[in-house]
Parts: C-alpha cells; structure tokens; sequence
C-alpha cells in the first residue's frame, strides 16, 4: 500500500510567525520527545540563520536551521513532526536547505548527525568525516557529516545583478520592494 500524497510547501522564514512555528516545531521534537532542555535547543543561533519550514496542508510539519561559515554551510537543528517522519515533507525541507547553500554559492555542506541517523543523511548524499573528534551534547552521541553540492548555475556572487543581491531571502529571482523604488528619481541628498 503506498502512502498517501501529501500537499507539501517549503519556505523561508521570513517573519515573527514564522519563526514561532519553527520553534514550536522545534519544542515538540527535541524538547518534548528528546527532553532538551530548553537552553540547549534554544542555543542563541538562531537569530544569525536562515530557517526553511516545511508544510503540509498549510501546517507546519518540518524545519530545518542553516547557517554560513568561510567555505561551507551547517544544516542544523532538523526537526520533523511524529506523524510526517518518513514522508516527502522531510526530504522536501532537506532539500530546499541544501538548493538554498548551492545557489549561495556554497559547495560543501557540514552537519552533526546523531550516531543514530547517519543512515538518514547518507541517502541524501552525506558521509562521515574521517576527522572523527568526540562530539557529546545535549546527552546524545554526534558524528561529524559532510556533503560536497554540485556548483549552482546561477549562483549568487558578487558580480550578480546588485538587485538580485538585496533581494528577499530565497526570492533572488523576483523583483523586490528597493528595486521598485529605483523608478523613482533621487531626491535625497543626504
């Protein structure tokens, strides 16, 4: 019997609300399922990232954390709802993360898989890292992962079109509010 098709969105948080759904995604994974406290799932990063939201029928199911480094990006912090673990909406928010880091340009992705789902991150193209450092938090055992991403066409760069580059997160390929105002004439000399 094949599971049942899913209406499945992903986005970029890109608002209040959408950052409580993502924390609300969080909390019921990590600190009621897992018992994180709330100090370690809450860990101060995530004003500093950008955070995908995986829907279902208009309701949050799934997020994922990214944040950017010199030379590589870390997907952190991915957190699916009970009832949608196993589902397209995990890979959806897996892989909208990962085409988000190509088209910034990235072409190595970092992670810490729990030792339990390296086999989870292996079928999206991670492996184990061979520096293997002793990695213990929030009472459970981490490996390092990594995954080399092909080289997007179109990645942003900073000889890209100015307006792309101050464009909405996500929304590079849609004119945006400031170019807009362009149209208008320069009145201010400040």
């Amino acid at each position: 019997m094949s599971a049942p098709h899913l209406d499945v969105k992903t986005i970029i948080a890109c608002n209040a609300e959408h950052i409580q759904q993502v924390f609300a995604v969080r909390a019921a994974v990590f600190m009621s399922e897992q018992d994180c406290p709330y100090e370690e799932e809450f860990d101060g990063n995530d004003y500093c990232a950008t955070h995908i939201i995986g829907f279902v029928e208009g309701r949050p199911g799934a997020v994922i954390r990214i944040r950017y480094f010199a030379g590589f990006a870390k997907l952190e912090r991915l957190a699916v709802l009970k009832n949608y673990r196993g589902t397209a909406l995990t890979r959806a928010v897996v892989e909208a993360a990962l085409e988000i880091c190509r088209r910034k340009g990235y072409e190595r992705v970092y992670g810490h898989s729990q030792a339990r789902l390296v086999g989870f991150w292996q079928k999206f193209g991670f492996k184990p890292m061979e520096r293997q450092s002793r990695l213990v938090f929030s009472d459970h055992a981490y490996v390092e992962i990594c995954r080399e991403l092909a080289r997007h066409d179109d990645a942003i760069t900073m000889q890209s079109d100015p307006y792309l580059i101050i464009r909405p997160e996500g929304a590079w390929d849609t004119p945006g509010i400031l170019e807009q105002s362009s149209t208008r004439p320069v009145t201010s000399p400040h």
